[in-house]
């Protein structure tokens, strides 16, 4: 029979609207009963539609959106949110995604038998004192499976991790990751027997370091001392500001200098201010690899070096003019000469060149992170593994048979490093038997697809706060946040939805469960409670609180 009806205001993507509810009760138990329809559209004890939701949650998380951001697209809809109710509905929709992955997994587990199984990749992002975020992903499927939160990536902390994906999804094909000791051995407690490898591009980029880093430490303490940066920059204003002075149009000056049929009539200036420009430009040269990969010092030391050979020529042919721009090339010289004619400035230039040699001979071994490569996203070549497994070996051959090497304690260190490895570095594919029939089943060799994912979170997180620092995002991030990840993946979202037109539809029809209290639980701790902000700016709160403790007793 009807109890009664009533109205409530929902918030949908296409407006506000007015629904009509009747509510029914059951005569013989006595149980209420409201409208099927209407929880289809929106959750109960909320008027915020599930296509508002699924919205802020793609702008926020997909999109990178700022909460202002989002506040403004919902309001040209007619929908008016506050930011804090826009923060809620953002971390209302991880965790209804995670829910809705987790009653997923069957499928998920059910697909990627089908493919002959999954390729482990684990890796975790740090920042500060925030706790690590851990997470695993399938390179097979690119579909991210499970994520935790931990003090630091010791063993202790990644061995229930690993054992929550092994109950969840069964025992991988392989396992890839980087060098650390804590992940290493959590991988050897609960995968026993599972093929095991080291990702080759943190395996070189941690070599490298070690192998570049002592040297390379040294040069950049040495530069710092001659301040020739500070100097170079203040040569750069000068000459900048003597050609606004002395030319008409300041613009078309590059022209001249690009066009070798004449000679500048400021020639000693713009060469001044170009060389000044070109050898700071050394600082930011590169692969877009990072250290040790790319080592913008020794570029920016080299070019002070070449500075210093070619100047005397420049100052023999240049002709001074009315303001003695001349002197703007002498002070080039004379900054470039003090550095590159220090003695300990030369002996690590060579040391560091030799050095860099031996380092990019192992990278062209390795056929990964090879200069003019893809930077960070480069996954190697297609090389055969025996093909650069062969190449490795005589690399480490050479550290043995040159006496130079063999003599060298840093060399020494790096062949430590390729024995300890070498095991784990050189993959070959894996034979297995599918539902479909045999399957051959090909490892990467590097971690890039988890790295891919926390650049684009950085990104994502400086997109909407202009701040580098991940390190409050990370303490309050919802740990499932990286589940988002997978909704750019077509086959991930049909194993998701089944068969569902959307996640609306899916998260409409998904059982009820505790959302604020969850919500709560992952909250920041760090939060003021509602109303406090107005409490705490009270210039006499001492005194207003103990007349309140007065008045009570």
């Amino acid at each position: 029979m009807v109890q009664k009806s009533r109205r409530k205001k929902v918030l949908k993507m296409t407006g506000p609207v007015i629904a009509h509810e009747t509510v029914t009760q059951c005569p013989s138990c006595g149980k209420v009963f409201g409208s099927d329809a209407l929880l289809r559209l929106v959750p109960a004890r909320s008027n915020v539609a599930y296509d508002v939701m699924v919205f802020v949650g793609r702008s926020m998380y997909q999109r990178h959106r700022t909460t202002e951001e989002i506040r403004a697209e919902l309001a040209a809809r007619n929908v008016f949110l506050c930011p804090s109710e826009i923060n809620y509905l953002g971390r209302k929709f991880i965790l209804y995604l995670a829910r809705a992955h987790r009653q997923a997994i069957p499928r998920i587990r059910e697909t990627m038998a089908l493919a002959g199984g999954y390729m482990l990749h684990l890796d975790a992002t740090h920042a500060g004192d925030a706790p690590a975020l851990m997470t695993g992903l399938d390179s097979l499927s690119k579909i991210v499976l499970a994520n935790i939160k931990i003090p630091s990536e010791h063993a202790d902390h990644i061995v229930p991790f690993l054992k929550e994906i092994k109950q969840t999804y069964g025992t991988p094909r392989a396992c890839v990751h980087d060098m650390g000791s804590g992940i290493c051995k959590a991988v050897k407690e609960v995968f026993p027997g599972v093929a095991d490898f080291i990702c080759h591009f943190h395996f070189l980029r941690d070599i490298g370091k070690d192998f570049l880093d002592p040297a390379y430490g040294k040069l950049r303490n040495r530069l710092r001392s001659h301040s020739i940066s500070t100097k170079l920059c203040a040569l750069v204003r000068q000459t900048r500001q003597a050609a606004y002075e002395q030319s008409s149009n300041p613009i078309d000056l590059p022209k001249a200098i690009l066009n070798a049929e004449q000679t500048p009539s400021l020639l000693p200036l713009l060469s001044a201010y170009g060389l000044a420009l070109w050898a700071l430009h050394g600082k930011h040269s590169g692969d877009g690899y990072g250290f040790p990969f790319d080592r913008p010092l020794l570029s920016f030391a080299e070019r002070l070096v070449e500075l210093d050979r070619q100047m005397p020529r420049l100052l023999n042919l240049s002709k001074n003019d009315e303001a003695n721009n001349i002197q703007y090339l002498y002070k080039l010289y004379w900054a470039a000469s003090e550095v590159a004619e220090d003695p300990t400035f030369k002996n690590l230039v060579d040391d560091l060149r030799w050095r860099s040699r031996i380092f990019d001979s192992l990278r062209t071994a390795m056929r990964i992170a090879l200069p003019g490569g893809s930077g960070l996203n480069d996954n190697g070549t297609t090389q055969a593994m025996s093909t650069i497994q062969e190449a490795v070996t005589r690399f480490r051959s050479r550290l043995d048979q040159d006496p130079t090497l063999a003599s060298d304690p840093l060399c020494l260190n790096m062949a430590k490093q390729i024995d300890k490895y070498l095991d784990k570095l050189f993959n070959n594919p894996i034979q297995v038997d599918t539902p479909a029939g045999a399957v051959t089943l090909y490892p990467q060799r590097t971690n890039n697809i988890l790295e891919q994912f926390f650049r684009e979170l950085n990104r994502g997180n400086r997109r909407k706060t202009g701040n580098n620092s991940m390190q409050r995002v990370l303490k309050n991030m919802l740990v499932d946040t990286p589940l988002v990840k997978n909704l750019d993946n077509p086959d991930y979202m049909a194993v998701l939805l089944n068969d569902k037109a959307d996640l609306e539809e899916l998260f409409a029809g998904m059982a009820p469960f505790l959302l604020p209290k969850e919500i709560e639980l992952h909250s920041g701790a760090d939060r003021i409670l509602p109303g406090f902000r107005k409490i705490i700016k009270l210039p006499a709160l001492p005194e207003h609180i103990i007349r309140l403790a007065a008045n009570d007793g």
